[in-house]
């Protein structure tokens, strides 16, 4: 029996989409695909911002310790909500720890989660992340909704939400750069 060419090619194909399904390879692919696809987040018209009027939003740091949101009243604030099961919030932290590493120490940040401290802290580690964690207390008011994950939104100095982006998004773009850096000189 011969085997065509063609045969064999359409045999790699199915092997290679297969692998998607049932190898680490497939786990590292769809992250990739993710990223490939995602796009700098749009900008808000001005005219149809909405401003966060409340700060007074409690929430948990890395060491377990209560803190307000009120401290980031006046500053440019950018606010991720995550999950370390989920794969697009997964592929998504990439561009925010670019996105912390150029600008922290200028704005503040919120990369929040609701899940226990040491699975994320697993995470971290295996991913090399050092953005600071900042864990969401259920039933807590909040001035922006946690529905969706991966959700981000971006706060101007007087709490205008000029950026709010459900799904995954590249928050490592030359557009997110120059927004930020005309939000901080104001």
């Amino acid at each position: 029996m011969k085997v065509n060419k063609k045969t064999v090619l359409n045999i790699i194909l199915i092997l290679f989409v297969l692998s998607f399904f049932v190898t680490p390879i497939g786990y590292y692919g769809k992250i990739w695909l993710n990223r490939l696809f995602s796009f700098a987040p749009a900008v808000i018209e001005e005219t149809e911002q909405q401003q966060i009027t409340d700060y007074d939003w409690r929430l948990k740091d890395a060491d377990w310790n209560f803190f307000n949101f009120e401290k980031s009243k006046g500053n440019v604030v950018f606010i991720n909500f995550w999950a370390s099961w989920r794969l697009p919030s997964e592929a998504e932290l990439a561009s925010i720890q670019e996105l912390y590493d150029k600008y922290k120490g200028q704005m503040d940040f919120y990369i929040i989660t609701n899940e226990e401290q040491e699975p994320v802290e697993t995470f971290m580690e295996e991913h090399g992340f050092s953005f600071p964690v900042t864990y969401l207390i259920i039933g807590e008011k909040m001035p922006v909704s946690a529905d969706k994950v991966p959700s981000s939104y971006l706060l101007d100095k007087e709490g205008h939400i000029v950026i709010h982006e459900e799904g995954i998004s590249d928050w490592s773009s030359k557009k997110v750069y120059r927004l930020l850096d005309e939000l901080i000189a104001e």
